[in-house]
């Protein structure tokens, strides 16, 4: 029996409510495959943002490296993901924690019954809220007094944070991952590089949505440029509200994303372990299927020949 892999090449079409992003756009995302089998996870969009359901797999086409590929898995079930909320708890979000409570809790209350989540509090000191004996939870209370717990105060290790999230996402359960990242976006207190937080984004199979908080000494968002530069390396969308009631919103709609999609599973025809770097291409056709956007995670990289090949 051929086990799938946790590798997830994370494609989305958007419509005309979703930044304008083409895979062909997006700096090139690498991970490894652990198999011949790569798994994408496929979001579909109509032009009004609403997703697309009721698709098969014959609406898909795949292409790695160009060459045409034959679809050997298929899924479209709304399976258990997941969910690492990365929340900034530096004094700029002092004021800000009415709104960081609101957010998280709209998302875990829109969640699947079986998803598991964990939270990851940043100041200059990356911490998890979960008690360390539960690394992840499907309990909407002990989100809440996660949330509940947050005192904000001192600099901030957004770089520091989101690196220690991405890693704790290799301990999950489901194959299905997403990261989601409260922050104005300033970093004050990391020791890993942006560069570095970049690299591990690109490099890891967890979709990275991010939501930006408006500094309330500035009346601004932090650096928007390094928020959305996460979310395109992460195969997300980036959001700026203006208010609690846009960050709730926007939560929801980040966790209608997370329970949409569909599972496209293909051995690739070039099947040499050189790790080489291998392009990855999803093309959605059939009726009224044209003018779609697409963001995706566009490649992979290939396993290298064992030493005891």
């Amino acid at each position: 029996m051929t086990r799938l892999t946790s590798l997830f090449l994370v494609v989305g079409i958007f419509g005309s409510g979703a930044p304008r992003v083409s895979g062909q756009d997006a700096a090139t995302p690498i991970f490894r495959s652990e198999a011949n089998l790569v798994v994408l996870h496929v979001n579909v969009f109509g032009d009004n943002g609403d997703p697309v359901s009721k698709l098969v797999r014959e609406n898909f086409l795949v292409f790695e490296n160009d060459r045409l590929q034959e679809i050997s898995f298929f899924s479209s079930e709304d399976v258990p993901v997941t969910v690492g909320l990365v929340i900034d708890n530096s004094t700029s979000m002092m004021t800000q924690r009415r709104l960081v409570i609101a957010g998280g809790m709209a998302f875990a209350n829109s969640s699947h019954p079986e998803d598991e989540l964990f939270t990851v509090n940043f100041n200059e000191q990356v911490r998890f809220g979960l008690p360390e004996q539960v690394p992840f939870t499907s309990s909407r209370l002990l989100i809440q007094a996660a949330l509940d717990s947050l005192r904000p105060g001192g600099r901030t290790a957004l770089y520091d944070a989101v690196i220690r999230a991405l890693d704790h996402m290799e301990r999950a359960n489901h194959q299905k991952r997403f990261i989601i990242v409260l922050s104005d976006g300033d970093d004050t207190a990391s020791e890993a590089s942006k560069e570095e937080m970049f690299a591990r984004a690109a490099a890891s199979d967890a979709m990275i949505f991010v939501v930006g908080a408006i500094d309330p000494a500035t009346g601004t968002y932090g650096n928007r440029r390094v928020l959305r530069t996460l979310a395109r390396l992460g195969g997300g969308s980036a959001y700026f509200p203006d208010n609690e009631r846009e960050v709730v919103r926007s939560f929801e709609e980040i966790a209608a994303h997370v329970r949409q999609g569909y599972s496209i599973g293909y051995v690739p025809t070039a099947s040499a372990s050189d790790a080489s770097f291998r392009r990855v291409r999803v093309i959605v056709r059939g009726p009224g299927r044209r003018g779609l956007n697409i963001r995706y995670r566009n490649g992979y990289i290939a396993p290298a020949a064992s030493s005891r090949d």
